[in-house]
C-alpha cells in the first residue's frame, strides 16, 4: 500500500549546476533547460559549509538562459540577508537549513518575498526536528551527503528519514515536495524513490555525461522502475 501511494507522486529531476563547468555555465544550463523542469542551484557561504559558490548575480545571469523552476539551496548561516536579492534575481524557491535555527521566523521572511520555501536537514539531524515544520513549507530536503562539495557517496542511513517524511506528508495531506540531494546516481535513485522521494538532485550523474538527455532519462526511468511503473 505504501508504494502505491508513492507511485501517485510525480518524479522530478533537478540537475545541480554545482557539477557543471562554470567556465561555460550558460551553455551548461541551456544543455539541460529543455530536459528538466527544475534546476538546483547550490549557494554556499564558506561558513555554514566549508566552500564558496555563487550568489544572486549569477542566478540572474543564468535565468536568462532557462525557464526552469529555480530550486535555490542556501547553505548559509544568515540566508535571510539574501532572500530579497535571490527573489529579484529569479529564484522560485529558497531552501534553508534547519540546523541554523530560528526556523519559523526565517520561513516567514522568505514568504514575505513571495518565495516558495524549502527546509533541509543534514544526514546527522534527527527527522523529528523537521516534522513540526511540514505544514509550513513547500519542500522538504533530506540531505544524503554532508553539504559542501559535489561528488560524494550516498549515505544509506537517510532512507529511513525519507520514508518517515513520506508517511507524514501523505497521512496529513501536506502539499510538500520531498527532495533528496547527494550521491544520487543510477545505483541509488531507485532506493530513494522506493523510500518516497519525488524530487532528485543529481550533479555529476548528469553533468559528467556528454549526452545530458540520456543521463536524465536513465535516472528518471530507474526511479519509475523502482516504483513498478
Amino acid at each position: 500500500m505504501e508504494e502505491q501511494r508513492h507511485s501517485l507522486h510525480k518524479i522530478t529531476m533537478a540537475p545541480s549546476i554545482l557539477s557543471a563547468d562554470f567556465g561555460y555555465l550558460s551553455t551548461e544550463v541551456e544543455s539541460i533547460s529543455r530536459l528538466s523542469d527544475w534546476l538546483h542551484i547550490d549557494v554556499m557561504d564558506g561558513h555554514f559549509v566549508p566552500n564558496l559558490t555563487i550568489g544572486p548575480p549569477v542566478v540572474e545571469a543564468i535565468r536568462r538562459h532557462s525557464k526552469a523552476f529555480f530550486d535555490v539551496h542556501l547553505m548559509m548561516t544568515n540566508p535571510e540577508n539574501y532572500f530579497e536579492n535571490f527573489a529579484k534575481s529569479g529564484a522560485d524557491s529558497v531552501t534553508i537549513h534547519l540546523e541554523i535555527g530560528n526556523t519559523a521566523e526565517r520561513i516567514a521572511m522568505a514568504r514575505d518575498h513571495d518565495l516558495k520555501v524549502g527546509l533541509a536537514i543534514n544526514p546527522d539531524t534527527e527527522y523529528e526536528l523537521l516534522r513540526p515544520y511540514l505544514s509550513q513549507i513547500d519542500l522538504a530536503l533530506v540531505m544524503s551527503v554532508f553539504p559542501g562539495f559535489g561528488g560524494q557517496s550516498f549515505i544509506p542511513g537517510v532512507l529511513d528519514k525519507i520514508r518517515r517524511a513520506r508517511e507524514d506528508i501523505d497521512r496529513e495531506g501536506y502539499n510538500v515536495s520531498l527532495e533528496v540531494d547527494g550521491g544520487v546516481n543510477k545505483e541509488t535513485i531507485g532506493l530513494a524513490a522506493k523510500a518516497g522521494a519525488e524530487v532528485f538532485v543529481a550533479g555529476s550523474a548528469i553533468f559528467s555525461h556528454s549526452d545530458r538527455g540520456q543521463a536524465i532519462s536513465e535516472l528518471y526511468h530507474l526511479a519509475l522502475q523502482a516504483l513498478g511503473r
